[in-house]
Formats: C-alpha cells, structure tokens, sequence
C-alpha cells in the first residue's frame, strides 16, 4: 500500500516530553537566579545569575588592615585607640612613662627642696592659747604652697615637652618603629619653644575670654545697678556660653594641636589651622572620644593619688610643732603625683596622637603614607 493512510478513528498522538531546562552559562545543579526558561515557557525576566564561588547570600569580603605596628592602618575605631595608646606605652615604655616620671621627679623636688632650705619642716598644729596657726607657721605654709606651686608649673611644662616627644613615638610606632629617648626628645628639635609658645597664647586666649565674662557681670551689677535676679540670670547665660565654646576650642583647636604642631612642618598659627580643618564635620565624634579619655584619666588619676593625698594630710595635721609633718605631706603629695603623671600623660598624649593620625587617615588617605613608611608600598 502507497501513499499515507489516514489513523484509524479514535487514534490520538503519543504525549512527547518537555525538554530539559536550561540552567544558564554557570552549569550546575538550580538555584536561585540560574534558572533560564525554555523557548516557549513561561514569560519572565530571570534574575541576574551569581558566580559558583559567590553564594547569594554572603557579602563579599572586607580588605583586611594592613598593622605592621601599634594600629591598623585604616580609619579608627574606639577601641582601635584604646588598644592602640596602651600598645604604644608597653612598645617603648622609656620613652613614654620613663620620660614623664624623669620630668614629674625633677619638677616635684623644687618644693621639697624649698621647704628644706627654708628650715619650713615642722608641723601645723594650731596654738594651743589661741587656736591658730602662729606667724611662723602661716609663712611655713606659704613657702610649701609656693613650693608647690612653681613645682606644679615647672611640671605642666616638662609634661608639655613630654607630649611632643610621644607624638613622634607614636608616629613611628604605627609604622613599626621604636624611638629611644634621646631619638624621640631630638626629634622635637626646633618645635619646644613654639610648643611652648603655642601653650601659653592658648591659655592666655581662655583666660582672657573667662576675664571679659567676668567683667560684663560686674559691669552689669555695679555701672547699670541690674537687679540681683537679672544678674544671675545673665551670668548663667554667660557661663553655659563660655561651657559650649570651650568644649568648640577644646575640640577643634586644643585636642590636635599638639601632635599636629610636632609632626608636620608648620608653625604655630599654621598648625592651629590645620587643627581645625582636620577635626572639620567630626566634632561630636571627637568630644565624645575626648570626654570618654578624661572621664577614665580623671578616675583614674583619682584613685591613684587618694592614697597619698589622705596620707599626707594626716600628717600634716597630727604632727607636732616639733615633727616634720609638712615635709612628709609635700613628699607623699610628690610620689603620688609623679606615680600619677607615669602613666596618664602618656596615655593622654597618646591619644591625642591617634586622633591626629586618624583624622589625616580619613581626610588625605594618610594610611598610604605609612605603608610606605613601613615598607608595605612603595615610597
């Protein structure tokens, strides 16, 4: 028989099988955003597929912080600081507390000194005929006082020499390097009377601005006779005025211009400005680190002073006229202050430094200056 016959009635085409997916250019088993729809499947916009070795659901990797020395070289975080002020004391330790309590010891003998050559050694007991310190006595108390005074001063400058050799130990210590005392103290060659310098013109400008407002309150109380009410009032406005600026000049002025003045060229109204462009859009970032470190300074230095400071007092009030209970109260005072200074300036200079290399890492990518300097990259 030619030609095609035609099916026999009831005859029906066997059912033919779909064809196989096809699963997109990576292959492998389905998954989400592989699956491609045959010609002639449903209408729909498949998802863009993922490479095998990226899974859909983790994130691709952060670059991992090059640390060749006390921090990583990548914008700070705060316990980056912390960690990293405390490394860089344990690092180099004659550098940091070794020099502080080198400048606390010598500052700290001036009054002991004062009240030995005076003879000023013997106790406050008051007088037993007139319950009071006799002649003698108030002048022994003054000599101590102003002992104790100029010592405090010829302190808060050698500390402030202290704080400009540790931002050089810092620098190198994000990079690796250790600096010796004699290394880190010639480094501040040709920056310790603009260090100086810069110091008092930032004390002297708080000084006289505390000086004014002092003054408009006397004006108004005294030349235009305000009423009592008033006057308060106004003082109160005046002294919240003087709190929110203060915290303004501490902030973008004071808290870098230390290791800014002692780590780039510049003098000393140039480094003030380069203060306040590097803390730019990062103040409350910058007070609340800052007020974080004074709060732990302050407790701390707190609790290590306090043993001395009530141990001198008993002293130097249950001694006899005859004892040498004056000289005891300054030499406790001194040892407590000097244990103090050893390791919270170093600390707080520390910091200040790390919020200076932070900042200049966040705004001018100063981390690849360092891994040049470590050696990392090329220089």
């Amino acid at each position: 028989m030619s030609g095609a016959q035609p099916p026999p009635p009831g005859w029906q085409p066997p059912e033919q099988e779909p064809p196989p997916p096809h699963w997109g250019p990576y292959g492998g088993a389905p998954g989400p955003g592989r699956y491609v729809a045959p010609p002639g499947g449903p209408a729909y916009a498949a998802p863009a597929p993922y490479p095998p070795t990226m899974p859909p659901t983790m994130p691709p990797a952060m670059p991992v912080a090059h640390k060749p020395g006390a921090i990583p070289l990548r914008p700070l975080v705060l316990s980056d600081i912390f960690d990293g002020a405390f490394r860089i004391i344990r690092y180099n330790p004659k550098a940091t507390i070794g020099a502080a309590v080198l400048v606390s010891a010598v500052a700290m003998i001036v009054p002991i000194l004062a009240g030995i050559a005076t003879g000023s050694t013997g106790g406050l007991a008051p007088d037993p005929g007139s319950d009071s310190l006799s002649d003698s006595q108030v002048v022994d108390l003054l000599i101590a006082l102003g002992g104790l005074l100029v010592g405090t001063q010829l302190q808060a400058i050698g500390l402030l020499f202290v704080s400009g050799m540790i931002a050089h130990v810092s620098s190198a210590a994000a990079v690796g390097r250790k600096l010796t005392i004699s290394e880190a103290w010639a480094a501040t060659r040709g920056k310790r009377w603009r260090l100086l310098g810069m110091s008092f013109l930032l004390g002297l400008g708080v000084v006289l601005v505390v000086a004014v407002a002092v003054g408009l309150v006397v004006l108004a109380a005294v030349t235009f006779k305000a009423p009592l009410g008033e006057v308060v009032v106004f003082a109160l406005v005046l002294g919240l005025a003087l709190f929110v600026g203060y915290l303004w000049f501490w902030v973008r002025i004071r808290a870098l211009a230390v290791p800014t003045l002692m780590l780039e060229p510049v003098g000393v109204f140039a480094a003030l400005g380069r203060a306040i462009r590097l803390s730019r859009h990062q103040f409350w970032r910058l007070l609340g680190l800052l007020l974080l470190v004074t709060l732990v300074i302050g407790v701390a230095g707190g609790i290590v002073r306090l043993p001395f400071s009530i141990a001198g007092q008993v002293f130097l009030t249950g001694s006899t006229d005859t004892g040498h209970g004056l000289v005891i109260y300054l030499l406790l005072t001194a040892v407590g202050t000097v244990i103090s200074s050893a390791v919270l300036q170093p600390f707080s200079a520390a910091v200040s430094a790390l919020l200076y290399i932070d900042q200049r890492i966040r705004k001018e990518a100063y981390d690849v200056e360092l891994l040049g300097r470590a050696g990392i990259l090329p220089s």
